[in-house]
């Protein structure tokens, strides 16, 4: 889905950049808009970026966590998972 939409997929770029460079990184919807993301160009992108993110999990290209406030947590999948880094 977001490989056919150019800015989408600029969108799974910056994600997935950030995490390659803090692979230790894992953050909300809110931290990942607020702080790994260029603020004032995706503030208002929320849904479109939530879409990326579930894309991104779907490919197995990031892992999500579910929190008890029903909120989620993305991260690079863990190693020897399936995915790009097993």
């Amino acid at each position: 889905m977001y490989s056919r939409d150019p800015s989408l997929q600029e969108i799974a770029e910056l994600v997935l950049a950030y995490l390659r460079r803090h692979p230790d990184a894992a953050d909300t919807l809110d931290g990942i808009v607020g702080w790994w993301l260029p603020l004032q160009r995706y503030e208002t992108e929320r849904g479109r970026i939530e879409n990326v993110l579930d894309a991104l999990v779907e490919d197995r290209l990031l892992r999500r966590e579910r929190l008890p406030d029903g909120g989620a947590l993305y991260a690079l999948p863990a190693r020897g998972a399936d995915g790009p880094n097993a």
